[in-house]
């Protein structure tokens, strides 16, 4: 099922729910523990059993095309939460290889093939579909516009009180904001929003930090307000910042992929961990990030360990500086990579990650090779400099690779003083490393 249907996020779940109640409910029903007999088709459709209060389970089904969802529950609301509950089950593990639906949840897929395929609309099913889509599509966008239009209106109220009564203001603020910005389908907002409401609590410095994030976020609002002038690629990265699924078929690159790093982060909310894996292509040298999800109290269903190397077709999102990408078919079994990848120097990974600033502002970081390099702790922090030159790129104190100072003193044990290769994340706040390969050894060690 999805390697022919590529899963949603449970961010562009949420924003189908009709209301908060919804959201939460389905949030709850998102786990494999109330569902049973469920199953999918390559074709784009999900059933299962959810245990209820009675003693007959409800009977869900959805429709991905549409999309569209039949439950045997008596809510008013659509969708329900089991609709809701069944599409976070799959946007988080998947449902198994595609199956052939049970009689009752057949009848119903049949019933709406029937009807696309009755000859009277076969004629105009073409106008009437794509016009329908035109019309989702247009009321959504008002949607979105009406809730940027309610963001702006934030972030200039938040610039006129000052940014220094905001630790004593408190998270809740933030978190109706998100709320509305879900509300407006702009799942991708939201999460901007939350993770700007958390900032007064992140130690000294919050403000200049939340002053940078709440322009990030305004640029973000123009760039919405103004996307039908920008060009394609930077058109489709604003969609995809704001929250909209990708349109269109990416790329696709067959090659034998080296995993670099692999880690996992939890949301400010703590209902979902986000699984990051950086990939490199041997023979095109193409990073690549593959994103996976899993509800509370699970981890994601995809694990990669570093150093494997595994030959499958990746396919590329649009937008998103061509770094998103989705696992397709894959060769062989992975194998350990018996090569250390080549490093560039610290000035080389700086032009790198403005270079795909172009592509997406809102980038916080980009995938480096860093070699030979020397990790060099000091009174204002670790440092990792060039083993042959004069520059240097500060590791920033919180990040995936940060986040433990044993982390860093794993680094400089490693290096013993000397050069090493390091892979991480390079950003406006310096260089994060995920992994270091000792000197003279093929293995790398994790280091997030």
């Amino acid at each position: 099922m999805t390697e022919q249907q590529v899963r949603w996020t449970a961010e562009q779940v949420l924003a189908l729910a009709p209301d908060d109640a919804s959201r939460k409910a389905g949030g709850r029903l998102g786990g494999a523990g109330p569902w049973s007999q469920i199953g999918g088709s390559a074709s784009g459709s999900l059933w299962g059993l959810c245990k209820g209060s009675g003693s007959t389970p409800y009977r869900t089904v959805v429709d991905l095309a549409g999309p569209a969802y039949k439950c045997s529950c008596p809510s008013r609301k659509f969708p329900c939460k089991h609709a809701l509950g069944l599409l976070l089950l799959w946007s988080a593990e998947g449902v198994g290889e595609p199956g052939e639906a049970p009689e009752w949840a057949a009848q119903w897929l049949a019933d709406r093939a029937a009807k696309a395929a009755r000859p009277a609309a076969a004629a105009a099913a073409g106008p009437a579909d794509g016009e329908g889509a035109r019309r989702r599509a247009e009321r959504r966008a008002a949607r979105i516009g009406a809730g940027v239009g309610e963001l702006e209106q934030r972030l200039a109220d938040l610039l006129r009180g000052g940014l220094a009564g905001q630790e004593q203001s408190g998270y809740a603020g933030w978190e109706e904001t998100a709320a509305r910005m879900v509300d407006a389908q702009a799942p991708g907002l939201a999460a901007r929003v939350r993770e700007l409401g958390t900032i007064p609590s992140c130690g000294p410095g919050w403000p200049a930090r939340m002053l940078e994030e709440a322009a990030l976020l305004h640029l973000l609002d123009r760039a919405w307000l103004g996307v039908a002038a920008l060009p394609p690629e930077l058109a489709a990265t604003v969609r995809s910042r704001v929250g909209l699924p990708a349109s269109g078929e990416g790329e696709a690159v067959r090659d034998r992929w080296l995993v670099l790093a692999q880690y996992d982060s939890v949301s400010p909310d703590g209902r979902l961990t986000t699984r990051r894996i950086w990939l490199r292509g041997l023979e095109s040298g193409r990073p690549a990030l593959v994103l996976d999800f899993g509800p509370p109290g699970r981890p994601p269903g995809l694990a990669l360990p570093v150093g494997l190397a595994l030959e499958a077709e990746v396919r590329f999102r649009p937008g998103s500086a061509g770094l998103r990408a989705d696992l397709g078919e894959r060769g062989p079994a992975a194998v350990p990579c018996a090569e250390v990848p080549a490093g560039v120097g610290t000035g080389a990974a700086l032009e790198a990650y403005g270079a795909a600033l172009r592509q997406d502002p809102w980038l916080e970081s980009w995938p480096v090779v860093l070699g030979p390099v020397i990790p060099i702790p000091g009174e204002l922090g670790w440092q990792l400099a060039d083993a042959e030159g004069t520059s240097a790129l500060p590791v920033p104190l919180t990040g995936a690779g940060s986040r433990s100072r044993p982390g860093l003193w794993q680094l400089a044990a490693l290096s013993g003083g000397g050069p090493v290769t390091v892979f991480g994340e390079c950003g406006h706040r310096g260089f994060t490393p995920l992994t270091a390969w000792p000197p003279g050894s093929p293995e790398p060690v994790p280091l997030a």
